[in-house]
């Protein structure tokens, strides 16, 4: 049997993290490592006891949402919130970190950012890693997927099923329908 890398394994952890985001503008999640074991993670949401945007919608200013913590930030806050040293530590992150975000991590001593995504990856920030040492990669999710948009996806294919019904055979529209119940493991 083979086994999942250790980028693929902690970028799914960034991925599931993302998935408690509060955000509706971009789900992102950060797991923060050092040899080997995972010593923080965060997603982008409001500061504790505030109201979420998944409440009453992003506050936006100049074109950024200002209501959140982004994640690299609440994991960095983490580990300094417990005392957990960030020296030397990897990030893996759903996202490439803003420029912020870029800052924080060269201050807090990490050595390598692993990001899933392309996201306005700013010049400044790829000059500032290049300048501190910190080695950046891409690395692609491929082992298994974190689908945020399963349930709209699920929906779309009834839709489309129910539309294509009236033109089917009942054999051929049951063999359709059975084949999206076992897509998505739910029957409707």
């Amino acid at each position: 049997m083979e086994r999942i890398s250790w980028d693929q394994y902690f970028m799914a952890q960034s991925h599931l993290l993302a998935l408690r985001s509060t955000c509706t503008r971009l789900m992102v999640g950060a797991t923060i490592v050092r040899e080997k074991r995972i010593i923080a993670g965060g997603y982008n949401g409001s500061v504790s006891g505030s109201v979420h945007c998944i409440d009453e919608g992003c506050y936006v200013v100049d074109g950024h949402c200002v209501r959140t913590v982004h994640a690299e930030a609440n994991a960095l806050l983490q580990c300094a919130k417990f005392g957990v040293p960030t020296e030397n530590a990897d990030l893996y992150v759903t996202h490439f970190p803003c420029l912020q975000c870029c800052k924080q991590i060269i201050q807090s001593g990490i050595k390598n950012v692993y990001y899933a995504q392309d996201y306005h990856n700013h010049p400044y920030a790829i000059q500032l890693y290049e300048e501190a040492g910190v080695n950046v990669k891409k690395v692609n999710l491929d082992y298994l997927a974190v689908d945020t948009h399963y349930k709209e996806k699920q929906n779309y294919v009834w839709e489309i099923l129910g539309k294509l019904a009236p033109a089917l055979d009942e054999e051929e529209f049951e063999a359709l329908k059975s084949k999206g119940q076992a897509l998505f493991s739910a029957i409707k």
